[in-house]
């Protein structure tokens, strides 16, 4: 007969070493985008290592997937705090990410030595077509979880309208928000009873507060410091914070939020940025781990490896404090139908906002030619009806871009 899983309030309390340790494992090996990460997740910590129950691992689940940003790096913070404290949230969130990371930085050096010898032309508009498929592939598969009636299909819909008019992050933010109102008013869920996490590590009321407060204080304090300091690092960290905010529905949201505010004249281009976006795709762990790549890239400093620290903390950190002002305040904020209706709202909304983007930049930037629509086309199948894994498509890509392209 085999052992029970423990409960959260039996199983015994871990160390940060332990976390990182399995984290490390689970940030080098799990491929796939956040859904696949969430059952390596659940395979390693809750099945082998029993480290949660699975009714407690639901309900972060549940809870990461109702907070902005990424929900299975947020899910693995949130481990790692309730089996280790904070060191332990810091250690998970570092194992996991590091590998990814580091695989984009190499290709932000690689793509800057093409760009200075002149070659790699090809390639790069390979990894530019993979973009574009996977992105259609994120708009429909969101569009058809997160818009399942008329109501929010239809908000999707002018939420798309609204960002094509109102580009940049402001209308983008608009956009956000009045899927918030709407979902409010035009949006009934109904409302599943939610139990809170239990753990050794769950923060103090006052601690949870306390982080609210400065997720709050830099969301709308950094805007403010990095004009009136002209800083590029602070600006650079001030973009990334805020895109890690505001992303709601799935990594693949960072593309409009960040493109917006860095793919301009003088900065990022638009061929660099979808290449990274592409890249970004094959490779283990996190989605945000292209802001690491997109820190590197940068025109003037902070670049290289020290703006892509900057990025990368700033991409995360509002889902680190999210999650640490939230999880012992879940049950109540669930169980409440207007957030879970407003919630509703803004999700329909995103799959607007990802569908704009997906026409422009993506589309436009991307297929530019009758090969470049064929190879988009293919690697489309090839993700959707063939069922080949995300890396072995942007691979593909990348070497039909370097033959054909």
């Amino acid at each position: 007969m085999s052992e029970p899983h423990p409960s959260p309030t039996t199983a015994h309390a871990g160390t940060s070493r332990e976390v990182f340790l399995a984290f490390l494992r689970l940030g080098v090996t799990s491929f796939g985008g956040p859904v696949a990460h969430l059952g390596y997740f659940r395979e390693d910590l809750v099945r082998r290592r029993r480290w949660l129950s699975e009714e407690t691992y639901a309900n972060l689940v549940a809870l990461c997937q109702f907070l902005p940003g990424p929900a299975s790096s947020q899910v693995g913070m949130a481990i790692g705090l309730m089996r280790a404290g904070p060191a332990g949230m810091a250690a998970a969130w570092l194992a996991f990410t590091l590998p990814s990371a580091l695989i984009m930085l190499a290709v932000a050096y690689g793509v800057m030595q093409a760009d200075a010898t002149g070659i790699g032309g090809g390639w790069l508009a390979g990894l530019k077509v993979a973009a574009a498929a996977i992105v259609a592939d994120a708009v429909l598969g969101m569009a058809k979880n997160l818009c399942p009636d008329r109501t929010r299909r239809s908000l999707a819909l002018l939420a798309a309208a609204a960002a094509a008019l109102a580009p940049g992050a402001f209308g983008q933010i608009g956009v956000i928000a009045g899927g918030a109102l709407a979902g409010l008013a035009f949006i009934r869920l109904d409302t599943a009873p939610v139990h809170e996490p239990a753990g050794h590590h769950l923060p103090g009321r006052i601690a949870s507060l306390a982080a609210l407060a400065l997720f709050a204080a830099l969301l709308v304090g950094l805007p403010v410091l990095a004009r009136a300091s002209g800083d590029p690092g602070v600006a650079l960290f001030d973009t990334l914070y805020r895109a890690g905010a505001l992303v709601f529905g799935g990594g693949h949201v960072v593309l409009p939020l960040i493109e917006a505010e860095l793919v301009r004249p003088g900065g990022l281009t638009q061929e660099v940025f979808l290449a990274g976006y592409g890249a970004a795709q094959a490779v283990p762990g996190p989605l945000f781990s292209f802001a690491a790549y997109v820190g590197a890239m940068m025109p003037g400093p902070p670049n290289g490896a020290l703006g892509g620290a900057v990025a990368l903390v700033g991409a995360f950190l509002p889902s680190a404090l999210l999650v640490y002002a939230a999880l012992r305040f879940w049950s109540r904020l669930a169980a409440d139908r207007r957030v879970r209706d407003a919630m509703a709202g803004v999700n329909a909304a995103v799959v607007g906002l990802l569908g704009a983007a997906f026409w422009d930049p993506v589309v436009t930037s991307s297929v530019t030619s009758g090969r470049s629509f064929a190879l988009a086309l293919l690697a489309y199948l090839a993700l959707v009806l063939w069922r080949v894994p995300a890396w072995a498509v942007v691979a593909g890509a990348a070497f039909g871009g370097a033959v054909f392209l």
